[in-house]
């Protein structure tokens, strides 16, 4: 103590009172210690029960995503929902979240009255494509140009009939060669090569 106390310029009585205070406090710093660690456990485990409460709803709802049309699943998210936000459903029922904010513009009265008339036309000639089509409105007295015949036909599921090209398949009388790599685990350099002869 003597030792100490002339080294740091102390009185040695100051000292063991110090020390007296400091083997008096020593149980109580422990046991505060000891409190805290249980505690951070504690909410640590109420954070991750939190989590997988979260992770169900959100797996429950994924599941049904896979069934639903775009329809029902921009129907789905509810912007007042308690636990997800906005955000995180959109990328749940996997639509863009500008679906949210944007919304859709109906078909104009000039669009509904083109469709009856390709309808009509569809109907006595299936085999026309857009650009006759596009003539045939033309005809009529209707300015459009092919990009928006397009367009009309594919939202109405019109599609010129005849033949599609055919350029894929293989000959009957042709031999089909077996895929010798298909269940072949490739684990070192130089175990497979390949060529193609386009």
């Amino acid at each position: 103590m003597s030792e100490l106390a002339s080294a740091f310029a102390v009185h040695p009585v100051q000292i063991a009172q110090w020390k007296k205070q400091a083997v008096a406090a020593l149980p109580q710093i422990f046991a505060t210690r000891r409190d805290t660690e249980a505690e951070d456990h504690e909410a640590l485990k109420a954070a991750l029960f939190q989590e997988i409460g979260q992770l169900k709803v959100e797996l429950d709802g994924s599941r049904k995503n896979t069934l639903w049309s775009t329809t029902d699943r921009r129907a789905a998210v509810d912007p007042t929902h308690p636990e997800l936000s906005v955000a995180r459903q959109w990328a749940l029922v996997d639509l863009p979240r500008s679906l949210f904010y944007d919304a859709p513009v109906p078909i104009t009265e000039g669009n509904l009255t083109l469709m009856r008339v390709l309808d009509e036309q569809y109907t006595a000639t299936p085999f026309y494509g857009s650009g006759r089509m596009q003539v045939a409105l033309q005809r009529a007295g209707y300015l459009v140009n092919r990009k928006h015949v397009q367009r009309l036909m594919r939202l109405m599921g019109l599609e010129a009939v005849g033949p599609k090209p055919r350029l894929s398949e293989a000959h009957p009388g042709h031999r089909v060669y077996p895929y010798l790599l298909r269940n072949v685990p490739i684990v070192r350099v130089d175990q497979v090569w390949s060529t193609d002869i386009t």
